[in-house]
């Protein structure tokens, strides 16, 4: 598997930025990867953006660099 691209439009403007996602499961749920010491907020503020440009309703972020498995849903 790889990330999943996703091209970013603004105001019908296709912008040169764009939007890795770590995993897309059933082509409906974000699935961000992580291996650090907490869930920051700019893991939440990206997996939001990435549930903007998808027009997906979930994501999940796991965390396995805690001592034990951590996650945060957030539904949009």
């Amino acid at each position: 598997m790889k990330e999943k691209e996703y091209i970013v439009n603004y105001k019908e403007i296709r912008l040169p930025h764009k939007f890795y996602a770590d995993f897309v499961v059933f082509d409906k749920i974000i699935l961000e990867v992580k291996a650090v010491s907490g869930i920051a907020d700019e893991f939440v503020a990206m997996a939001i953006n990435y549930l903007k440009v998808s027009e997906n309703k979930l994501a999940l972020i796991t965390n396995f660099g805690e001592l034990k498995l951590n996650y945060k849903r957030i539904v949009y």
